[in-house]
């Protein structure tokens, strides 16, 4: 499907400040005719929104109704096709193991691993017609261990794994699948999360400062723009790349030589650099020595 015809694509989770408005946007000034969605249609900039291309369209990937409906309305929608399917809502959680929310954990893992089955279910019947694409967001976190995030990176694990099944599953059909291991992107995602704070009893009190840094993003890899990143995945989402694991964005490409090539014991010490681990150790052994 890497032919140059306008194409028809959703994309979930299209609210402000992420790459799913910026991609939707993009490809609708190339002509393409792109559905954006979020779970509140209403958080879609305007001017994507109000874009001549784009049809802004509610869908919560986590509510088999919103799905059903999301479905029913491209349907609707003129010739009734769809070429690209670009799974792109997230949510993130940044919390010790020990103190997670499980629900919380759960609902993670809803939106970033079984939101994109849900809506690969009820698009499949138009992507087979079209022998189109399906593209799934991942993240480099998913090929790496590190603290504080086990809920959201295990949960991009899972998505990789989903995704490199649906691509084997859904090839006799002419379906190309894609999942694109994100880098660092400079998005709203921090900042969606909401404001940190640890359990009163977390054994993980004393470095409280520093895992709230990270969960608001203010420490780890330079972070690059999301203008660069969706000029970076255009032709997989259009169909001129191979389809598989596909690492892009800043740093991608050190996290999978990091992911593939370094010994455990190197990596770890690399992941846990700035994490404050060293410190909590050290309070530790003071607190014995006491």
């Amino acid at each position: 499907m890497s032919d140059s015809k306008p194409k028809t694509i959703l994309i979930t989770g299209c609210s402000a400040g992420g790459i799913g408005a910026a991609l939707a946007l993009r490809l609708a000034d190339q002509g393409h005719r792109v559905f954006a969605t979020a779970r509140d249609a209403r958080k879609i900039p305007s001017h994507v929104r109000e874009h001549r291309k784009i049809t802004a369209l509610t869908l919560d990937v986590t509510d088999d109704v919103s799905v059903a409906a999301a479905s029913i309305a491209v349907r609707a929608a003129g010739r009734g096709g769809l070429d690209v399917l670009v799974n792109n809502a997230g949510v993130g959680y940044t919390m010790p193991l020990l103190d997670v929310d499980v629900d919380r954990a759960k609902r993670c893992h809803d939106v970033n691993v079984w939101g994109p089955v849900r809506t690969v279910q009820a698009f499949s019947d138009l992507l087979i017609a079209s022998r189109g694409r399906v593209v799934n967001i991942g993240a480099a976190v998913g090929c790496l261990y590190s603290p504080w995030i086990g809920a959201y990176s295990s949960s991009k694990s899972a998505l990789h794994t989903v995704s490199e099944t649906l691509r084997m599953e859904l090839q006799p059909f002419g379906v190309t699948v894609a999942c694109l291991v994100t880098g660092t992107v400079a998005t709203r995602f921090h900042a969606n999360e909401g404001e940190f704070s640890l359990p009163a009893d977390s054994l993980y009190a004393d470095i409280l400062r520093t895992i709230s840094r990270w969960a608001r993003g203010e420490v780890g890899p330079d972070q690059g723009s999301v203008d660069d990143y969706v000029t970076q995945i255009l032709p997989d989402v259009l169909g001129n790349s191979r389809g598989g694991k596909l690492w892009r964005g800043a740093n991608s490409g050190a996290a999978w030589f990091a992911s593939t090539w370094l010994p455990d014991y190197v990596l770890d010490k690399l992941v846990v650099l700035n994490q404050g681990l060293d410190k909590l150790t050290q309070s530790i052994l003071e607190k014995k020595a006491e």
